[in-house]
């Protein structure tokens, strides 16, 4: 028998052989992320060729991660935003995501990720409805330390009783921490959001914590095109050094801790220090107007407005229902335009006050009950409109909303007529009852 042979056992199966055996070599796994190369940010977000692709917002957001150099990914499960933190967790494993982990509850997450920007890397979570409540003692406290970082929020019902359908009014919390805040139509905004949002929260006159909001399921498990630079290339790494304060290291005390000595020591210095501080994060944010300008093409798209004699004012999901109400509207022969807000902290309330000049009638309809975009959209256009303000129709709980509810808020405040949909209190100006306008702007 030549050394070649192989002897058989009675079952024909090879019990020994002469040849070395064969070892496979084991591919790296984190081999396409280490070829990953950095490109500007300018060249990302403007230059770079886009490929579609038809995937879910928890996929969107996962892409964009994957893009964003990111460091440090912590997160805690809750629906509708598990399946996130779950790709990003894949994502680890890829080696696209330097530490991952997860933590033993929403307190712990936003702490922690606290301590990873004081340290100086970049970090991002998400969460959702109760989360976001159990969270959000520490995320309020991420504007005045200065911490920039990025949190996903698939906003959910958070009201009794509980359930996990979409409601965005946990939203209505979120505006006045002093975090800048994006609200996300559908998966193209959640992946160039979350993006963009990284670099204008690292701006060395922002350095502000991101929050990028969607309606839950309507956008994070439902499907949508999606177009997406190269994965082989990535946004530069945050330069901590440029932040408005200092990180946290053993040689260098950070001005922000230091501050606790005054503060424990005399009232009128921690009321000082609070009140200078509260003005400069609020500051800080309005000075990211420029950024989101020149990161995310502005802070609103406006559809035929110009010569629109009602407008339909929008944000998230309500803002893809409006598209078919407008649809509709122009097929009743009505001139109707739509505004879609797309950052909600900074406002955009000079660009509201010149495309709202002459409109007779502004529709504000939400996803949630107590009506947190009407009250802004209101202030913001007080006394540089005579626009008729409906603020609604309203849907929450996880309802969808039926496109013919913003149509008939278009008819019958262009008419005159009575709104089955929207009670007195949330209807401001036109042929309305003094006493409920009143309500109406002392609830603003």
């Amino acid at each position: 028998m030549s050394e070649t042979e192989v002897k058989a056992n009675p079952q024909s199966e090879p019990s020994t052989s002469v040849a070395a055996p064969k070892v496979e070599s084991r591919r790296d796994p984190h081999a396409d992320a280490k070829k990953q190369r950095i490109v500007t940010p300018e060249y990302m977000f403007q230059e770079a060729p886009r490929t579609k692709e038809f995937i879910t917002g928890s996929e969107a957001a996962k892409e964009a991660i994957r893009r964003s150099n990111v460091d440090l990914a912590i997160a805690y499960p809750i629906t509708p935003q598990s399946e996130t933190m779950q790709l990003v967790g894949v994502l680890y494993g890829e080696g696209y995501v330097k530490e991952y982990y997860r933590g033993e509850e929403e307190v712990g997450v936003m702490a922690a990720i606290a301590g990873g920007s004081r340290a100086g890397v970049r970090c991002f979570t998400a969460t959702a409805g109760p989360g976001t409540l159990r969270g959000l003692e520490g995320i309020a406290s991420w504007p005045g330390h200065r911490l920039p970082a990025v949190a996903m929020f698939t906003c959910r019902v958070v009201n009794a009783p509980l359930a996990i359908q979409p409601d965005n009014i946990e939203v209505a919390y979120l505006l006045n921490c002093g975090m800048i805040v994006f609200h996300a139509e559908n998966q193209q905004d959640m992946f160039d959001f979350l993006m963009a949002g990284f670099i204008i929260s690292e701006k060395n006159d922002v350095t502000l914590p991101v929050g990028v909001c969607c309606d839950g399921f309507f956008v994070t498990h439902a499907r949508g095109y999606v177009r997406m630079q190269d994965r082989a290339i990535k946004l530069p790494p945050r330069d901590a050094w440029r932040g408005a304060v200092p990180v946290l290291d053993a040689e260098n005390p950070p001005a922000r801790l230091s501050r606790d000595a005054p503060v424990q020591k005399s009232n009128f210095m921690a009321y000082n220090i609070h009140a200078v501080w509260q003005q400069e994060v609020w500051a800080a944010v309005e000075r990211s107007r420029k950024y989101i300008n020149q990161y995310m093409g502005g802070m609103l798209t406006a559809e035929n407005v110009d010569d629109a004699e009602a407008v339909i004012i929008a944000s998230g999901s309500a803002a893809a229902q409006s598209r078919e109400a407008v649809r509709i509207c122009k097929e009743k022969g009505i001139k109707i335009g739509l505004i879609k807000i797309r950052s909600l902290r900074p406002f955009p309330t000079e660009e509201l006050r010149k495309l709202c000049g002459k409109a007779k009638l502004i529709v504000v309809p939400e996803f949630n009950y107590v009506g947190w975009l009407a009250k802004e959209v209101a202030t913001a256009i007080y006394g540089y409109s005579h626009a008729k303000i409906i603020g609604g129709p309203r849907v929450y709980g996880g309802q969808s909303m039926p496109v013919e509810l913003i149509v008939d808020e278009v008819e019958s405040g262009l008419t005159g007529k009575k709104s089955t949909n929207v009670p007195m209190s949330s209807i401001l100006g036109g042929a309305v009852n003094q006493d409920d306008v009143a309500h109406f702007m002392r609830s603003i």
